[in-house]
């Protein structure tokens, strides 16, 4: 079915009328410093939450086909180039952290899969219009500004391309602001949310327990903020999932009430999002 013509929204930005301004390093806010605990904490294959939540959405929602070339950003040690390589896809993971990049490559050796060292924030030759698909995992709570990401995201994708964001449930899952509690005499678990309408900046302390100064920062935003971001740069959602926990409490008194909870609050978001096959028309234009 022929797609109607995109009417760029009367918020959308273009890279030329608003360039990303430099700014100097925040220490701490960097991933190369905190590399070796996030590569021991993800692993080979990814971490519980990968192997059962997140990488299975991943495939399933990509849909991927041999021949297509698929951009990973925040790439990360590469968790999902094995997955994207055995569909016979080409690959091409990015990232700004030189330490997790040389993880990738130590452990993906593939012909059909190469790693680049890029700030996704920043104007990118790979953002090229080339890819067929293009993914996110976990990583876009922890880019503090959204707008030149996914303005990179959308310059990369070619015309029909789409995109897939899977991250922590901006509604039920916010450090420090959302939690769990335990109604006695109903015995249900609940959720508890202290914040949720600002954006915020949470640092996540590494080795909690541990008297350790590495931190990473998690950039909270209202569910709004990641779809008007996304429509700004004209990529349209098309697709969304809730993603729940796999995991189970033991059996006890409080086992039925927990269960119940964990089918009915999810954990992660993903959207799915499509660069329309025809070019921008302005609002007012002819068509």
């Amino acid at each position: 079915m022929p797609q109607p013509p995109y009417r760029k929204p009367a918020h959308g930005r273009r890279r030329e009328s608003t360039p990303a301004q430099a700014r100097p390093p925040v220490p701490g806010k960097g991933w190369d410093n905190v590399a070796s605990w996030y590569d021991k904490l993800v692993g080979d294959n990814g971490s519980d939450y990968h192997q059962h939540v997140i990488l299975p959405a991943a495939v399933r929602l990509l849909q991927l086909q041999p021949s297509e070339r698929v951009l990973d950003m925040c790439c990360g040690q590469g968790v999902l180039a094995p997955l994207v390589t055995t569909a016979g896809a080409e690959y091409v993971g990015v990232d700004a952290s030189p330490k997790l990049i040389e993880s990738a490559r130590e452990r993906i050796k593939h012909p059909k899969a190469r790693f680049l060292i890029s700030d996704v924030t920043k104007p990118a030759k790979w953002a090229d219009g080339s890819f067929d698909a293009a993914a996110c995992l976990m990583a876009v709570h922890d880019v503090e500004n959204l707008e030149p990401m996914f303005l990179n995201l959308a310059d990369s994708l070619s015309p029909g391309g789409r995109a897939l964001l899977i991250f922590m449930h901006p509604c039920f899952r916010i450090p420090r602001q959302s939690h769990w509690g335990w109604d006695e005499e109903r015995k249900i678990q609940y959720r508890r949310l202290d914040r949720y309408g600002q954006p915020m900046a949470i640092p996540i302390q590494t080795h909690p327990g541990l008297a350790s100064t590495l931190h990473t920062q998690f950039y909270h935003r209202p569910l709004a903020g990641y779809l008007n971001e996304l429509g700004a740069v004209g990529l349209g959602v098309v697709g969304c999932e809730e993603l729940y926990s796999h995991r189970r409490s033991q059996a006890g008194p409080k086992s039925r009430g927990e269960h119940r909870a964990a089918e009915e609050f999810p954990l992660f978001l993903a959207l799915l999002a499509v660069k329309p096959a025809e070019s921008f028309v302005e609002i007012g234009d002819e068509v």
